[in-house]
Order: C-alpha cells, then structure tokens, then sequence
C-alpha cells in the first residue's frame, strides 16, 4: 500500500536524519538501503566533535550511489542528494531553499544540533519532510521531531530497544512527536513506501 505524501508539486521531498552516539554505523546501514532512484533529498546532522575529521562525507559515499557532500553556506537543496551538517554549525534551511551555517550556541552542547536543523526545515517544508531520529545518548531530536510533526511532517524513530544509545529516541518519543517505531532496517523500505516509490 502506498501511503504518498500530501505535498504541493514545487515543494521537494526531504528526509531529515538525526543521530548521535552509535549514529555513525546505523546511517551506513541506512544508506546501503538507499537505490540510486531515491526521490527526495537526504539531510544528515550527526553529532561530531568540533575538530572532527572533514572527510566524513567522502568515506559515505562508499555506502550508496548519490551524491555526498557536506554542506557549504548557501548551497542549494536538490533532491537525489545527501547533505550533511559540517561540525561546529548549526545547518538551517531558508525560504528559497538554500543552506545556511550558523554559529549560534550550542544546543544540549552539540553544534550541529538536531533540534534547531529539524525545526528550520520543518517551519520550511511543513507536510514534504520526513523526520528520522536515531540512537543518541542525549535529548536533542525529541523537540526536532515533535515540530517535524506539527507542521504535518512524518516522523519516524528508531527502535530504542535496538539503539546503541536508546536515550534520544526514547526522549522523542515521550516528548509526543513520533508517528512510527521501527526498527532500522525497516526504515528506508517505510519511507520508500511513503514516498509511493
């Protein structure tokens, strides 16, 4: 069953990732899932040390066939992409589309945070983003998510009781704002699903 997204035709489908401790190899997972016809753009904030190493991008894109890269101020959001959050800013998205960097401070001590990420796209892209919170040993996400849903996004939260970390999709989920539980790797089939692919 198809269970397609109420979405205005100009508004581009996003699926906004959030992890944590553990976050690393539960997003490699999920991106072995991802076919090459993905259609909707793929956003990734992973909780990184400010002197983190710059080449998380490269060493994903040997997990999947579209495109990687880490996003620069103002680049612009298209679909079939994977953008993820560069360490020590937080990634919002504007009006028109593009990415900006901001230096703002930390939220739960994380910059990038998931939270402000979610919430920026979430205020842009209402019912065309789907909301995805992984393992994590703090609470940023449960607020993220919760204005994913708000704003009639989808949100989906990992199964804490798979989780290497189970606190931030179980603060998620007691914050209210999780549509669906499941476990990993069921995760991508589900948004294929959604997205009538």
């Amino acid at each position: 069953m198809t269970l397609g997204l109420n979405v205005p035709q100009q508004m581009p489908r996003v699926v906004v990732i959030g992890a944590s401790w553990g976050g690393v190899e539960a997003i490699i997972r999920l991106l072995r899932q991802i076919p090459d016809h993905f259609p909707a753009a793929i956003v990734i904030v992973q909780h990184r040390h400010s002197d983190a190493h710059a080449s998380f991008d490269r060493s994903l894109r040997r997990y999947c066939t579209l495109p990687v890269r880490e996003v620069e101020d103002k680049d612009v959001l298209q679909s079939g992409h994977i953008y993820l959050a560069p360490a020590n800013y937080h990634l919002l998205l504007e009006r028109d589309l593009s990415f900006a960097l901001c230096l703002s401070q930390p939220v739960f001590y994380c910059r990038p945070s998931i939270d402000v990420t979610m919430q920026s796209m979430a205020s842009v892209l209402g019912k065309a983003l789907i909301g995805v919170l992984l393992t994590g040993a703090n609470e940023d996400g449960a607020e993220g998510l919760w204005s994913v849903q708000r704003q009639g996004g989808l949100t989906i939260a990992q199964d804490p009781e798979e989780a290497v970390a189970p606190v931030m999709p179980r603060s998620a989920i007691a914050r209210g704002g999780v549509d669906k539980v499941i476990k990993l790797k069921e995760i991508i089939p589900y948004i294929l699903d959604v997205l009538g692919e």
